[in-house]
């Protein structure tokens, strides 16, 4: 890779579309019917950005209403603006075109501007709570080892070709022009094939309707974002969009398989397999399933298992460097993904597997020559902490005392797992207490802090897991601490930690900012590890990064409370 390269918008130049062209084949009504004959040169969403000539989106947005910022647009020069207020409450200078939606307008019309990029490729969606990202670069790799010329637009970053494309601080699914965007760029760059990784945000938004997608797969579908969706129904209804979006993916000249590849150990299996049109294949850790794992055991330098065809009646022996089961999992959707959806041999999707070395932030090591271990995870949902949990156990197990020796003792001391980790504000409430619950039974020591506390109060946070650790048997001051300041946590961990111990930080991952009140202050867990590491031993190392908690007052970050 040439390096990551940070791009505020992914478009490589302007280019000039007819404001007619870009409405001929958008599936949205909108009105009037007979658009002028003008010229376009970008598409933006935020009034500030507007150039000579662009067209401007007016969106709703969750503080802020776009169409409160027409007449600025129009004065930075926007030739056309679209909205879905009534016409007679838009009095301006320019065309106005009336949609229902613009989120989903928008989609279409950024399709239509780049030239319908997603139809020049083969396109995997990935969907799902957790192992999202895990998946989607296990599937990249396999494309990189068949000798497949693809791109990869995740969570973590978009790679096109020689290039590391930053996709953000807390970004998911990228905005519906950015994405199209960077699908355009894909095309350029002479790749054919894309994985991309979808959230449900993305799908109710409609950010990714026009990706005309050929093959998607989802993980799991567990509790988590029930604050933006209303219900478990609604959010696994937003996901499932990925596979009703298969039916009308048009016919590509490279063919398009139409495939629905999901978890048979999921919750959410018996909803998709009866809701799914279109052909489906499924995973899972068990024989009921069509790919399954088979004689799973874990090795000092990852797992090794059989992935078995219940189709073809085959056996295909795989490694990896990830640990846990739902690795397992992802490494099966990765594999049924390569040998059902893209008829690869599955000496090729093992070989992609194996070549897989991690993906930041998901169960990294920090090594700085301490004693005990140190990992950084993304899990910051109930059930992705809980297996992160299991998994370090297992890590437990296999270090140090030796291989498949359960809990042992190292030099007559109990090897424990220390975690950190929060949960964010504005987010769903419950998962807080469900996270603290999940910890107190499963690791041996919690330390709650923060994580993106937004402009909800910190301290209630807090408050609202320690209730959750109090209903399970912790004990605050004995199995459990309440520190508010992330630096100042993650130090506590490493002060506790013996010999043989594990310590986690759960909650960021690869994230690269945290928010107080309405600010991104910039933040990596891994920094702060690192920081806190050479710190206990006395080498030298990062700086601790800063966050407001430093400051004790919650009044210097929330001058209004």
């Amino acid at each position: 890779m040439k390096g990551l390269v940070k791009l505020p918008n992914p478009f490589y130049s302007s280019m000039i579309k007819k404001l007619r062209e870009l409405f001929k084949d958008i599936p949205v009504p909108y009105s009037p019917q007979e658009l002028p004959a003008l010229e376009v040169s970008d598409i933006v969403i935020d009034s500030r950005r507007v150039k000579q000539g662009d067209l401007f989106v007016a969106m709703r947005g969750g503080a802020l209403d776009g169409h409160d910022y027409i007449e600025e647009a129009v004065t930075h020069g926007a030739a056309a603006v679209i909205g879905d207020q009534d016409f007679h409450r838009v009095t301006i200078r320019v065309p106005y075109i009336q949609v229902q939606d613009t989120r989903q307008a928008l989609t279409w019309l950024a399709a239509g501007y780049y030239g319908w990029p997603a139809r020049k490729l083969t396109v995997i969606g990935i969907t799902g709570t957790d192992g999202k990202t895990t998946t989607a670069n296990l599937i990249f790799e396999i494309l990189k080892a068949a000798g497949i010329k693809s791109g990869l637009v995740s969570t973590l970053n978009a790679v096109i070709d020689d290039n590391i494309l930053d996709t953000g601080f807390h970004v998911t699914t990228p905005d519906a022009h950015d994405l199209q965007g960077y699908l355009a760029q894909i095309v350029r760059a002479g790749l054919t094939h894309t994985v991309l990784e979808t959230t449900s945000h993305g799908w109710a938004q409609h950010r990714v309707d026009a990706c005309e997608f050929d093959i998607g797969v989802v993980t799991n579908i567990t509790h988590e974002h029930l604050d933006q969706h209303g219900s478990y129904d609604n959010y696994r209804a937003a996901k499932a969009r990925l596979f009703s979006s298969l039916e009308r993916t048009l016919p590509k000249p490279q063919g398009n398989p139409r495939l629905a590849i999901i978890n048979h150990d999921d919750q959410s299996y018996e909803f998709l397999d009866r809701f799914i049109k279109v052909n489906r294949v499924s995973y899972g850790l068990t024989s009921s399933a069509d790919i399954y794992a088979e004689g799973v055991e874990f090795t000092p330098k990852g797992m090794r298992f059989n992935a078995c065809s219940q189709r073809n009646n085959t056996q295909t022996p795989v490694t990896t460097r990830l640990l846990g089961l739902h690795n397992v999992s992802n490494c099966l959707a990765a594999f049924t993904t390569a040998v059902q959806g893209l008829k690869l041999p599955p000496e090729v999707a093992a070989m992609g597997i194996s070549s897989l070395e991690a993906v930041p932030g998901r169960m990294e090591k920090i090594e700085m020559g301490q004693d005990f271990i140190a990992m950084v995870d993304f899990a910051h949902t109930p059930n992705a902490l809980k297996v992160t949990l299991e998994t370090s156990r297992k890590i437990l197990d296999h270090s140090l005392s030796g291989v498949g020796t359960p809990r042992t003792k190292l030099e007559g001391q109990i090897k424990r797992i220390i975690v950190v980790f929060g949960s964010a504000g504005l987010r769903d409430e419950e998962k807080r207490r469900l996270m603290a619950e999940t910890s107190t039974l499963l690791a041996d020591l919690t330390i709650l802090t923060a994580e993106d506390p937004r402009t909800e109060s910190l301290d209630q946070i807090l408050e609202d897991m320690a209730k959750g650790a109090r209903s399970k048997g912790g004990r605050e001051g004995e199995t459990f601490w309440r520190v508010p300041d992330r630096g100042e946590a993650v130090r506590l961990a490493i002060k506790m930690a013996k010999p043989g111990d594990l310590v986690l930080c759960c909650g960021k991952g690869h994230e690269q900012s945290m928010c107080f009140g309405q600010r991104e202050h910039l933040w990596d867990d891994r920094t702060a590890m690192r920081a806190a590491l050479a710190e206990h031993l006395g080498i030298p190392g990062p700086a601790m990064p800063y966050l407001p908690t430093q400051d004790k007052q919650e009044k210097e970050w929330l001058p209004w409370r």
